[in-house]
């Protein structure tokens, strides 16, 4: 089923969360709920916002443990109060939509020493990262955590990296994706045929279509670019489309890069 999300508005900055070059932060919202939120106004911009948008709707969509996302408006007389000039500096140029996540409250990082993570499972969140060209699930950086005893998948920020350059986005979703060998879970990833038999028996260019138009046109404004928000919109739905179509390239990939760890 796909999703539409929620939309809720920001009313309380509760603490930076200093991980990353992002500052995400931990924040209460108008539905008593606190969430960990994403700013436009951080390193990436609305692109990090995008990317994140659609990698965890395609991993709720595939039926992989994603906190809910939604949309947080952040007023623009939000944050200045804040002591913290670089922190007040990044709420100013947050002010609109911005992207947030469930709080999973007393989760803890997935240690891949300490946290075990079953093969098909393992194998799916493997898959889905080198579908959406998610550089940024390594040992270093796990981006998952443990919470109530159940593996949980967070920060889809960094996927999608073709769309920092724009160029040659056709020839990126058709690439191999070589950096899946720096994948934490690869090593546990045994049954990525089951996989990728289950993920493309679903995956399909309606429900593509679909994520893509519900990306907010305000994320479609770009500075540094002259196309317009349906052009842009576009070509994340090709780029998606034709990377399903092409994806026995990026399975062989990580079943090869597999093999020289085992």
């Amino acid at each position: 089923m796909i999703s539409n999300l929620r939309t809720v508005n920001v009313i309380r900055y509760i603490t930076p969360l200093r991980e990353g070059g992002s500052l995400p932060a931990l924040a209460e919202a108008d539905d008593d709920f606190k969430y960990v939120l994403k700013f436009r106004g951080a390193g990436h911009g609305v692109k990090a916002l995008i990317a994140e948008f659609l990698g965890g709707q395609i991993a709720k969509f595939l039926g992989l443990p994603v906190p809910e996302l939604v949309f947080a408006e952040l007023d623009e007389a939000f944050g200045r109060t804040e002591a913290d000039e670089e922190i007040q500096d990044l709420l100013k140029f947050s002010q609109g939509l911005n992207l947030g996540l469930h709080y999973l409250s007393g989760a803890i990082t997935y240690d891949a020493a300490a946290n075990d993570c079953e093969a098909l499972l393992a194998s799916k969140i493997v898959w889905l990262d080198a579908f959406i060209t998610n550089v940024d699930r390594t040992f270093k950086n796990t981006n998952l955590l443990i919470w109530k005893k159940e593996l949980w998948l967070i920060d889809h920020g960094a996927s999608f990296y073709f769309h920092h350059s724009w160029t040659n986005w056709e020839k990126t979703a058709v690439t191999p994706f070589a950096l899946i060998k720096d994948h934490v879970l690869l090593p546990k990833a045994s049954r990525l045929d089951e996989a990728h038999q289950e993920f493309t028996a679903v995956l399909n260019d309606t429900f593509l279509k679909e994520i893509v138009n519900q990306i907010p046109e305000d994320w479609l404004q770009w500075d540094d670019q002259t196309i317009t928000a349906e052009e842009i919109k576009s070509v994340y739905f090709r780029f998606l489309s034709m990377r399903l179509k092409n994806a026995e390239i990026f399975l062989k990939q990580a079943q090869d890069a597999r093999k020289t760890l085992i």
